[in-house]
């Protein structure tokens, strides 16, 4: 029995931009596969609350058929509070009715229970994509296995992509900003000190060019987290995250000299498992390539950029929106038109975002902060 031939297209990678691809091309009744380096789709992966804007995130999960099952989950009663090192509010932002919130993982599975589970296929670390001699592509997985013959393999899978190079030799550049991030849970003795300033939402303490955070999770807990500069290859980092209370007093005394109580105890408290979040963005310039038949790109594999404006997974679904509607419009047949007209608009949508939240991460990481921020976002609304 010959074997069974490939669908014409292949996702790389089951997050947000992925999943929502493979869901729009399901509903167009158009063949796929999506390779996923996660054994099984019970694999939590780290993240914290999402904003999904109405405007692009949003009208994403209303084309997908997704939008009632979305807001079932979603939050509104989010506060988003910005204090100095001493705890004195700066500025507190009501959640907007056109933001909801939702965990990260949360939307990760309801966009994974929408599409037949045969179509994810788990356990699947892609090391190569390919052209090959008969303009098919082949993605080789890093058990050595290759799997051919599709028309269009679609890189959907982050920062590190594997289709990226096919199109740009640029990578992702440090921007000398990391995240170091944890949780603190109900029944932990800080919680309820937690409760009164994060709420349902979210705080954040930034003084000094760095920033605690606490972030509210659907399951009660609290996301964690210290902003700072840090060394890309950071030599203390293996010793420190192995080593729970060696961290804490790391931050404390090197990061938080003089910091209140208040604020120190968010670090006192925390519990083991803490991460490092190193914060990349690929180089504006890396946005103008020509399009190659067979390679798109959607998401952070094809701009990914530092979280300061809270836009990335709402752009990542509308690059996936666009290019299924594009394949839909050109057809299996031509889909490098396809692709070059998604190209069109994704590019410079690509490079605003990077651009705005490099802005953005000068504000929030200035020595003047927080204030220096408000006066910057009076001035814009003024001007």
């Amino acid at each position: 029995m010959s074997p069974m031939p490939a669908p014409p297209i292949a996702i790389l990678g089951a997050g947000p931009s992925g999943l929502m691809l493979g869901r729009l091309l399901e509903r167009q009744q158009i063949d796929y596969i999506i390779f996923e380096r996660d054994v099984d789709g019970s694999v939590v992966n780290q993240g914290g609350s999402l904003d999904i804007h109405k405007d692009s995130g949003q009208l994403a999960l209303e084309q997908a058929g997704l939008i009632e099952e979305f807001r079932k989950h979603a939050r509104v009663d989010c506060v988003t509070k910005l204090a100095d090192k001493h705890g004195n509010v700066a500025m507190s932002l009501e959640q907007q009715s056109d933001r909801p919130e939702i965990d990260r993982k949360v939307l990760r599975q309801l966009l994974l229970e929408s599409i037949p589970e045969h179509r994810v296929q788990w356990n699947s670390k892609v090391a190569k994509v390919a052209k090959e001699d008969d303009g098919l592509m082949s993605v080789q997985l890093s058990n050595g296995t290759v799997q051919s013959g599709f028309k269009l393999v679609v890189g959907a899978d982050g920062a590190w992509s594997k289709a990226r190079s096919l199109v740009t030799a640029a990578t992702p550049e440090y921007s000398g900003k990391c995240y170091l991030t944890t949780h603190i849970h109900p029944g932990n003795p800080q919680y309820s000190a937690l409760e009164p300033l994060a709420g349902h939402g979210s705080y954040m303490a930034l003084a000094e060019e760095k920033f605690l955070f606490a972030q509210y999770i659907g399951d009660g807990s609290y996301a964690i987290g210290f902003g700072l500069y840090l060394p890309e290859h950071w030599n203390e980092e293996k010793r420190l995250l192995d080593d729970h209370e060696a961290l804490k007093q790391w931050i404390l005394d090197t990061q938080m000299a003089g910091w209140p109580e208040m604020h120190t105890n968010f670090i006192k408290h925390t519990e083991p498992g803490w991460r490092r979040w190193p914060l990349y963005a690929l180089p504006t310039e890396a946005l103008s390539w020509k399009t190659l038949p067979g390679v798109a790109l959607v998401g952070d594999a094809a701009h990914v950029t530092t979280p300061f404006q809270g836009e990335g997974v709402n752009c990542a679904m509308h690059d996936s929106v666009e290019l299924a509607q594009q394949i839909a419009k050109y057809g299996l047949e031509n889909l490098e038109q396809a692709v070059s007209e998604y190209e069109k608009s994704m590019l410079p949508r690509g490079i605003d975002l990077i651009t705005r939240s490099a802005e953005s991460g000068k504000f929030l990481f200035a020595p003047d902060a927080p204030y220096g921020w408000m006066k910057n976002i009076a001035g814009q609304h003024d001007s």
